[in-house]
């Protein structure tokens, strides 16, 4: 083999090698994503009634790693499929206290501080953005509970974020209601808060 044959064959090799690093790569990203179907997965295979208080608190903080992520849009339609709040239910009010510490959102609380200094129509009207979003998102996932926004005398197993939560939000203040509300509410109206967030943090005709 020549030279410039030889020095063909490393270069057609390398790139070769290239590619198939770079398609490896790709393959272990999608594995390593979390995606509502792998949290739900793993939510249907532990059951923390079942749990010891030591595996109980192992089952928490991975739940907790999963959710952070996740990306916005997986973890929405993983709190709107209802499949969490059931899993949270099972919780002691503690447990569930800590999960909402771990996977508060970055800036949360600092969101909150710039909602309440809104005047009051923007407030208004950055909820009812997001609740609207949440509601066309619940239905576009077809999920069990994709009414339960449009119905809230309706029983299902979907978290529920009713107009009389929407108004107690408007009413006492979002700092107020979210102090106020025990763990279990605070975890539902966890997607309307996240939206608002979002909203927040893109301007979305707020300011």
């Amino acid at each position: 083999m020549s030279r410039r044959q030889k020095t063909i064959a490393i270069a057609i090799g390398a790139t070769v090698l290239v590619w198939a690093l770079a398609l490896t790569g790709r393959l272990l990203v999608k594995n390593a994503e979390v995606t509502r179907e792998k949290l739900a997965a793993y939510m249907r295979a532990t059951d923390p009634g079942k749990l010891s208080d030591k595996d109980r608190a192992a089952a928490l903080r991975k739940l907790a790693a999963m959710v952070n992520a996740m990306s916005f849009e997986e973890r929405r339609s993983a709190r709107l499929s209802g499949e969490m709040t059931l899993w949270i239910q099972k919780l002691t009010e503690e447990e569930k206290l800590q999960f909402l510490e771990m996977t508060m959102p970055t800036g949360f609380k600092r969101m909150i501080t710039a909602f309440e200094e809104l005047p009051e129509q923007k407030r208004k009207k950055a909820i009812d953005d997001s609740f609207k979003r949440i509601r066309e998102a619940a239905a576009e996932a077809r999920d069990p509970g994709a009414a339960f926004l449009s119905q809230p005398g309706q029983e299902t197993n979907a978290p529920v974020v009713s107009d009389e939560v929407r108004q107690k939000v408007l009413n006492v203040g979002l700092n107020t209601f979210f102090k106020e509300s025990s763990a279990q509410t605070k975890a539902e109206v966890m997607p309307l808060l996240e939206e608002l967030q979002r909203a927040m943090q893109r301007g979305a005709g707020i300011r």
